[in-house]
């Protein structure tokens, strides 16, 4: 049976390692998505460097993260994030409760029932659960250098494990039905923004050392994914501009008095 992703804490708590790095390089979300959440409490999950967390600020909201490293947390928390750190099913909530709970590229790490049960109890009744991630492939010649490299740097890695043509499909499965198992949700809605960014060589080698399957390598291993890339990125012409597929799964909280049972410990 493959591990899944929220039993692999060492790769979850390894983001840290460069906080600036990771903040200046990863791509910030869609706006209509960040509109799209409404409320002003909100609560974020995995909150990291505070990507998502400072895009809901600027609009206004109220912000709460709880975020596991506590080298990400004290970068969010320089950003102007209030932070806690623990993982999202030992946060202590303190009876606290909020009008949506997002978790932006975090979800995958955190145990999909316990985590949405822990959600369904610090909601408001009506409050949204957002769980979002960035789904997008490189070019080709891109993927496959990278892919050839790391297998050869790093052939026992779990990262190399096959996947199928979207590997995120199991990823919202897997969010949709820990809701439902759950409880205290109405039925999930997936939502979708499409857009681009271009990449110089220079800024997609800076965003490669921030993912899972580059953070816990050493460093002359990451030099040695990092030229191979560069080379594949050299060889069409230095740039490419890629699709970018922000995906999302949500639920509304609903009260018991709907029909549905408490949310499960």
């Amino acid at each position: 049976m493959p591990t899944l992703p929220h039993h692999l804490r060492q790769v979850a708590e390894s983001f840290g390692s460069d906080a600036d790095r990771y903040d200046r390089a990863r791509p910030r979300y869609p706006d209509a998505l960040v509109a799209a959440i409404v409320g002003h409490d909100v609560l974020d999950v995995g909150c990291g460097t505070g990507i998502a967390a400072r895009q809901f600020q600027a609009v206004g909201r109220s912000v709460l993260g709880v975020e596991p490293d506590p080298r990400m947390a004290e970068f969010a928390r320089r950003s102007g994030i209030e932070v806690e750190e623990a993982t999202f099913e030992a946060w202590d909530p303190a009876d606290r409760t909020f009008d949506a709970v997002v978790a932006g590229q975090t979800w995958h790490w955190v145990d999909p029932v316990a985590g949405a049960a822990k959600a369904a109890r610090v909601l408001r009744p009506g409050g949204t659960l957002a769980l979002f991630w960035h789904v997008f492939q490189p070019p080709p010649e891109v993927a496959e250098a990278f892919a050839v490299a790391y297998k050869r740097v790093a052939p026992d890695s779990p990262m190399n494990a096959k996947q199928g043509a979207d590997p995120y499909e199991a990823i919202l499965t897997k969010a949709a039905d820990g809701m439902r198992e759950a409880g205290g949700f109405g039925p999930p809605e997936r939502w979708r923004f499409d857009w681009t960014r271009s990449y110089t060589r220079g800024e997609w080698l800076n965003l490669l050392p921030t993912t899972g399957g580059l953070t816990m390598l050493p460093a002359d291993k990451v030099a040695e994914v990092l030229e191979s890339v560069g080379d594949a990125i050299d060889a069409m012409g230095g740039s490419f501009t890629k699709s970018y597929t922000t995906v999302a799964v949500t639920a509304a909280r609903v009260s018991c008095s709907a029909g549905n049972e408490n949310p499960s410990e």
